[in-house]
């Protein structure tokens, strides 16, 4: 034997088992809890192995989910107000164009990059709708691959990030927002709020001025979008608590580097200023559109019964996302038995995150996250005809998703091979939103799908049976046009914008009597109209009832000193003898 040389002993830790290739890696990793802390051995980064990998199949589902879209129309609902019928969004990007986003725009959100995104779309598409909604889809996948960034960026956890931002890109209750193209304020303020969120993050790991003024700045972008996002500095709050744990709850962690809740809240004045503002210009503009329902309309005990409601309903969509509707009517009264098993299944989830606080922060987080996302939309201060709506929940279900993707794996972790669990349970829960949402997308195809699909998964919808009958209306069915319309009034008596269509329809198939009854409608619901004074003094001509034609025409010139058309037909009238033939022209 030759002489045996010298070799230095290198001892290797033992690697642990993983449950799946890059699994436990991440998994095992601690939350990065305060500024600062990412493990050296936790890939954070999404730019190679299984989080790249994560990113494709997030981008490759929501390209098969809604690739219908680009050959879908605009629909009636809305589309007009932000696109079809908006003379300033239709003239593309101009400097005046973009003033009067900023100061003239009469809807009731104050939101003008919403309006600036449009009009960019009209410079790059025309008015061609489909490349309306690739937009809508594109920003939606650009949210879906931030959230999955930032969740994995907070807490290292790779498969439960996934698992979050999976089913929050692919869940059917995100259709609304993603394939209406007048929600792109949903789609476009919550791309701004992760982005914001993220740029959180990086003030927190390492602080600066710089940092912080990209959140302010961010989250400026986000209210000009959708005031919706006022919620933000709360979340950042929550994610103080869990992941990011800055939170000092004694002097004991005082050297930690963590601070007091008084700090936290002091920290995002700024945030919670600009909030503030945001609010009171949202609230000025809505009621200046009256689109705020008043307490007489809606009692404030109906508001509250619904809010209670509303917020199961919600949970429950999550979790069986059965008969969605684009518009779902305000109850006339919400049962003692759904408000108590509210009350108790609210309770019950409160209780739970609150005992389990310590032990799973992560629950606390999640619930509070729900519930303070929602706040704004669910319903206390009541904007619309909604119950509620799928949209309201683009946000909010974060919250919940974190605590079911925690809350899972902790519960798994008890069993052997939890993998052998949690793998398929994903993978179904994934597979089913798939293909629900596939289904769902193609309910937005045009505007007599969604509301024959809307009519049939909801009961007395009022405003249902009228965009269906505007639509069937506009389509040369003036026979299932008026017979929609007519339901329309009937389950809504004061719903003037129905009435006013009515009398249209029948106006033009020759029941001029008819027309006049809902015309004399429209003047009782809105009796500061100049147009309905008008409308209703051409139908009232038209029945050879001269005398009343001229008190409502004499009525719309006293309300609008400046309408030329229902002068000119005042005088004519006046002018003429009663046994006279009526100028034969069309109501407006």
């Amino acid at each position: 034997m030759g002489k045996a040389s010298r070799r230095k002993k290198i001892v290797r830790p033992t690697p642990a088992p993983r449950d799946s290739p890059g699994e436990r890696a991440v998994e095992d990793a601690p939350p990065a809890p305060r500024a600062a802390r990412t493990s050296a051995h936790t890939n954070t980064s999404i730019t190679s192995g299984w989080p790249l990998a994560i990113v494709l199949a997030l981008v490759v589902a929501n390209l098969v989910i809604y690739a219908a879209v680009r050959h879908f129309a605009f629909v009636n609902s809305d589309d007009p107000v932000y696109v079809t019928a908006n003379a300033r969004v239709l003239g593309g990007l101009s400097w005046a164009n973009v003033e009067w986003a900023f100061t003239e725009a009469k809807v009731p959100y104050w939101h003008p990059l919403t309006f600036l995104s449009h009009m960019l779309d009209v410079q790059l598409y025309g008015t061609s709708a489909g490349g309306h909604h690739v937009t809508s889809v594109l920003l939606h996948i650009a949210s879906s691959v931030m959230l999955f960034a930032l969740m994995l960026r907070m807490t290292g956890a790779l498969w439960r990030s996934a698992f979050v931002a999976a089913v929050f890109s692919l869940h059917p209750l995100r259709v609304e927002s993603v394939a209406w193209i007048a929600e792109r304020k949903d789609v476009l303020s919550t791309l701004f709020w992760i982005a914001a969120t993220w740029a959180y993050v990086h003030y927190v790991r390492r602080p600066g001025a710089g940092r912080y003024a990209a959140v302010v700045a961010l989250f400026a972008l986000g209210l000009m979008a959708k005031p919706m996002i006022v919620t933000l500095p709360f979340t950042l709050l929550l994610l103080d608590y869990w992941p990011l744990e800055r939170v000092r709850f004694d002097e004991r962690s005082k050297k930690s580097g963590k601070m007091s809740v008084a700090a936290l809240v002091r920290e995002k004045i700024p945030l919670f200023a600009l909030a503030l503002l945001a609010s009171a210009v949202t609230f000025a503009a809505q009621r200046s559109v009256g689109a705020v329902n008043t307490l007489e309309a809606i009692p404030f005990s109906l508001r509250l019964a619904n809010v209670l409601h509303s917020y199961v309903a919600y949970l429950g969509d999550l979790f069986w996302p059965a008969r969605l509707a684009a518009l779902y009517p305000y109850p006339n009264a919400v049962s003692v038995a759904a408000v108590l098993t509210a009350i108790v299944v609210l309770a019950a989830v409160t209780v739970l995150a609150i005992g389990v606080r310590k032990q799973h922060p992560y629950m606390i987080v999640g619930w509070l996250w729900y519930l303070g996302t929602l706040l704004p939309v669910i319903g206390l201060i009541q904007v619309g005809p909604q119950a509620r709506a799928d949209r309201f929940t683009y946000v909010p279900h974060i919250g919940v998703l974190i605590m079911l993707a925690w809350g899972v794996y902790e519960l798994a972790r008890r069993i052997p091979s939890p993998r052998v669990v949690l793998t398929p349970l994903a993978a179904g829960a994934l597979a089913a939103c798939t293909a629900l949402s596939i289904r769902q997308v193609g309910v937005w195809r045009d505007s007599i799908t969604l509301w024959e699909h809307t009519l049939s998964v909801t009961r007395d919808n009022g405003v249902a049976h009228y965009n269906l009958g505007v639509e069937l209306s506009s389509k040369d069915q003036a026979a299932d046009g008026i017979r929609h319309l007519t339901e329309a009034v009937r389950l809504e008596p004061d719903f003037d914008y129905a009435h006013n269509r009515l009398a249209l329809a029948l106006s033009r198939s020759g029941d001029i009597a008819g027309a006049t009854k809902h015309f004399a409608e429209v003047v009782r619901i809105s009796p500061t109209s100049s147009e309905a004074y008008s409308n209703l003094g051409v139908s009232l001509a038209q029945e050879g009832k001269y005398a009343e034609a001229i008190a409502a025409f004499s009525q719309a010139v006293l309300l609008n000193p400046g309408d030329a058309t229902s002068r000119e037909r005042l005088e004519f009238l006046r002018r003429s003898r009663t046994d006279k033939p009526a100028p034969e022209r069309k109501p407006d």
